[in-house]
């Protein structure tokens, strides 16, 4: 029905895969499906991998919400691969084409995603992982903070995304804070381009060295991006009159409180980085392939951890656990 993609024969509609689901606290196994056709407007993609997202660990730790097992495939988003197949009426996409892509279902062989949600990559990214999707949150934060050139700016947690700012605002001309718990984070952030690197140990000395570097006034921008209460207060303390807190952690595990009168009387904006309408997903995803080509982000020190699909319990433990030297972790799906 359709050309082949380097490597992967085009599946049957009579194939099976392997998917991955989760099927309690802590648990998850492969089940055999059948090779999704794709629907009008649709296509199928062949998965070469999928980044581990920290969004997945709250499913992962089991919520008395949650329903298992998820469906096979699920969580993951944040997949890759070639185009397999197209669904009827899909025009300037071809079989065999690589691209990333906005799924919920990529911890399997084969994902769907509408026309519309698929970026190409280009061959200067032939070979290597490319989570789009969490590269596309990135720069969609990146916007929302407005960084210009000679801000100073805070990044607390350097983890994937983290490191990332880091390195797309340094190159944007801001003076870069990384604080962070791990040394290993704190190295990293300066292979980004992090000015000063701040362990995040001691509330109060730490507001005080940011005082010190900035004489008095604080941050223009500082981002949150734990997840965690401290860092969120710790964020609100750094942010200078008129400043912008950006939120992009993701806070999963309730409730948050917040100094109001702080933020009211420094007369700050706050700012929640977390997108949701899919074409600025994709955007960002568009704007973060530009990015790496052209070499104002590098992405493979970031991706530190891969996982085979069989070993996806290993991949979210490693998440949770954060091993030494850990970033990011993916899967391969082949």
């Amino acid at each position: 029905m359709n050309d082949s993609s380097p490597g992967h024969l085009p599946a049957d509609a009579t194939d099976t895969m392997q998917a991955a689901r989760l099927t309690g606290p802590g648990r998850f196994d492969l089940v055999e499906r059948p090779v999704p056709r794709p629907g009008p407007g649709e296509v199928r993609i062949a998965l070469e991998g999928c980044g581990v997202c920290a969004s997945n660990l709250g499913p992962w730790a089991g919520p008395e919400w949650m329903e298992f097992p998820t469906e096979p495939g699920a969580p993951g988003h944040e997949g890759w691969g070639h185009i397999d197949a197209l669904g009827a009426g899909v025009t300037g996409l071809r079989a065999g084409e690589r691209v990333a892509f906005l799924g919920q279902h990529s911890y399997a062989a084969f994902d769907l995603a509408a026309a519309g949600q698929v970026v190409a990559l280009p061959p200067e990214l032939d070979d290597r992982a490319f989570p789009g999707e969490a590269l596309g949150c990135a720069m969609n934060i990146l916007a929302r903070s407005r960084i210009e050139p000679g801000m100073r700016v805070a990044i607390i947690g350097i983890g994937f995304l983290g490191a990332a700012l880091t390195r797309l605002a340094a190159n944007g001309g801001a003076e870069v804070i990384a604080i962070s718990r791990r040394a290993s984070s704190l190295a990293l952030a300066r292979r980004m381009g992090a000015a000063r690197t701040i362990p995040m140990e001691d509330h109060h000395a730490i507001i005080e060295e940011v005082r010190g570097l900035t004489a008095g006034a604080l941050c223009e921008v500082v981002i949150e991006a734990v997840g965690l209460q401290w860092p969120l207060n710790l964020a609100g303390e750094l942010v200078g009159t008129h400043g912008r807190l950006v939120i992009a952690g993701y806070h999963q595990d309730g409730p948050r409180q917040v100094n109001m009168q702080n933020w009211n009387w420094r007369g700050i904006d706050v700012i929640n980085a977390h997108e949701r309408d899919p074409a600025t997903c994709v955007a960002g995803m568009e704007r973060a392939v530009a990015a790496v080509v052209a070499g104002r982000l590098d992405v493979d020190p970031l991706l530190t951890h891969r996982f085979p699909l069989d070993r996806l319990g290993a991949a979210l433990d490693a998440t949770r656990d954060k091993p030494d030297g850990f970033v990011k972790a993916w899967v391969s799906c082949r």
